[in-house]
């Protein structure tokens, strides 16, 4: 498991856009939004792959390990 803060999310509409183009990506996580962090359960690629989805989608991530 590998968490992911994403700082810039801060409402329920951020939590959906999110998990749509996660799910999109065939990934498995889950989004926190009290936490304001996603956890990705998967490989290293996994990991990148969500970085990118969550850029494209304006938000600024930082992988926490």
């Amino acid at each position: 498991m590998t968490t992911i803060k994403v700082p810039d999310m801060m409402c329920e509409n951020c939590v959906k856009r999110i998990t749509n183009a996660l799910t999109a990506a065939e990934l498995k996580f889950q989004v926190d939004l009290a936490e304001k962090k996603v956890t990705i359960d998967g490989c290293e690629n996994c990991v990148k792959t969500a970085v990118g989805e969550l850029e494209d989608l304006g938000f600024t991530p930082e992988v926490q390990g």
